[in-house]
């Protein structure tokens, strides 16, 4: 049974933009990111310890690498960072990049390919894009045009591919060729009706149900495949930003936050904005698809 209990605090991060959670199963980290505070993150659990790294340029997000480390999504280009030393090496840059356009969510398909999309900062209509890095380095513009590029993840038979434009207040689905990673026929998931909300990251977990984090709506909501609503897990932070399971057995979901942008007041009626969250839904996610160069 699902359990809609509000989210606990897992971390005080007070970040900026905090985005991007992934699982390490291998080290039994969670990475995640600091976007406008140029910050790659990794929280150990266990004791509590969270260590930043500087990635040198806002990183929308942080995706594992099957040969070890990370592939960052960053401002002006994928990079790869060593997570014993924290350098971060330049793999190549995308197409279209200008002085207000930036990475911003990221991940990995079934078969290592890295979906990554940007948004101009001043949220231009159709300035986004969506673009998909190969393990061998080519990076292809894919349809459609977006202006706020956001979280994406596949169903269970890899066939489906769940997609975020967040001002289109949707999360959407495409025919997904696991094959060539082509991407076609694009049709509505689910409508966001919450007033003030705006879709922002989201997972799938290991039935099949797509968990989106709502921007300004202060919660995850779940949904099956059919789009039905199943439950919503309340979070203390309006500006909620995305989600992953982890954990041993990878049934904490968590979530992620930002504070940037919110006035002193309402900082003060959110103290806890920018943190890390977990909760115990009820249900597991799966293991993160890597990077598979």
């Amino acid at each position: 049974m699902l359990n809609c209990e509000q989210a606990e605090l897992a971390l005080d991060a007070k970040a900026d933009l905090g985005e991007g959670p992934v699982w390490d199963d291998q080290t039994h980290q969670l990475v995640w990111v600091d976007i406008m505070a140029c910050r790659v993150n990794l929280l150990d659990p266990s004791s509590g310890v969270n260590r930043a790294f500087d990635a040198g340029s806002p990183v929308g997000a942080a995706v594992l690498r099957s040969s070890g480390g990370l592939v960052l999504a960053q401002k002006e280009c994928f990079a790869q960072m060593d997570l014993q030393t924290g350098a971060v090496t330049r793999l190549c840059g995308f197409p279209g990049i200008g002085p207000l356009i930036r990475m911003n969510d990221a991940k990995c398909d079934p078969q290592g390919r890295l979906w990554a999309g940007t948004l101009s900062t001043d949220l231009r209509p159709g300035a986004g894009a969506l673009y998909r890095l190969d393990p061998g380095g080519q990076v292809s513009r894919m349809p459609p045009d977006v202006t706020c590029s956001n979280g994406t993840d596949w169903s269970l038979d890899g066939k489906t591919m769940y997609y975020v434009d967040s001002m289109t207040r949707r999360v959407d689905c495409f025919d997904f060729d696991p094959v060539s990673g082509t991407i076609a026929n694009r049709r509505t998931f689910v409508e966001i009706e919450l007033e003030g909300a705006l879709p922002d990251g989201l997972t799938v977990d290991a039935e099949g149900n797509v968990w989106v984090a709502l921007w300004g709506g202060s919660c995850i909501r779940c949904y099956n495949p059919a789009g039905e609503l199943l439950t919503t897990v309340p979070v203390p932070a309006s500006q909620t930003s995305s989600c992953a399971f982890g954990g041993e057995d990878l049934g904490d979901l968590y979530i992620t936050s930002a504070r940037g942008g919110l006035s002193a007041e309402q900082l003060e009626n959110e103290p806890l904005a920018g943190g890390l969250f977990r909760a115990r839904p009820g249900v597991k996610g799966r293991r993160a698809n890597r990077f598979a160069a």
